[in-house]
């Protein structure tokens, strides 16, 4: 796999999920009440009907009882470094599955690496009014580090707003989510750790 052209959609992420799930044998529907996410969507996501934004693939993994790293690997990988050159303009766009605005698009930074404690990510963050459907909770920490555009945070009851330059570490238990500000998305490097 070309680390320079990694995108989410080519991690097949449905057919990783689908897999580890007949491993570790677990119905839907058990991954279902595991996971805390619906049935229905379990299957887009394993069909690739749907991409999920990290925070479902967070919770699917604790109820696959994997870390995070697993969605971002290959078995064949072996390396202990990775290096990333290029152009990293391409993003694959989530699907929901009753096809409402996103509110953010991602990008590995860290393919092919296998047993990460963390995972890094480029991350553009889409333009659009606020509303608390784009507020994500799960297990874990994460760091933002913006380098374009102006990020609105929502963290529980607070509202921040990050220019270029600016960094936020947080617990990710506590309900968060962004939107950007501006004609511009935002541009962010986000490293996810989960416990």
């Amino acid at each position: 796999m070309s680390t320079q052209n990694t995108d989410v959609k080519d991690l097949n992420l449905g057919i990783k999920i689908r897999r580890r799930r007949q491993e570790e044998r677990l119905t839907l529907q058990e991954l279902s009440d595991l996971s805390g996410l619906s049935k229905p969507l379990l299957s887009q996501i394993e069909n690739g009907q749907v991409i999920p934004p990290l925070a479902t693939l967070l919770k699917i993994a604790k109820g696959l009882k994997v870390g995070i790293h697993f969605f971002f690997e290959e078995e064949e990988d072996r390396r202990k470094v990775v290096l990333m050159r290029g152009d990293h303009s391409k993003f694959s766009r989530r699907r929901s599955g009753n096809d409402s605005p996103q509110a953010y698009l991602y990008h590995s930074l860290a393919p092919g690496m296998r047993h990460k404690s963390m995972e890094p990510f480029l991350v553009d963050f889409e333009t659009g009014a606020w509303d608390d459907s784009k507020l994500y909770s799960h297990e874990g920490e994460e760091f933002i580090y913006l380098l374009e555009g102006e990020l609105e945070f929502h963290y529980g009851s607070e509202v921040m707003v990050l220019r270029p330059g600016d960094s936020i570490y947080y617990n990710s238990a506590e309900p968060h989510g962004y939107i950007s500000l501006g004609e511009k998305n935002a541009r962010a490097v986000a490293v996810l750790f989960s416990k």
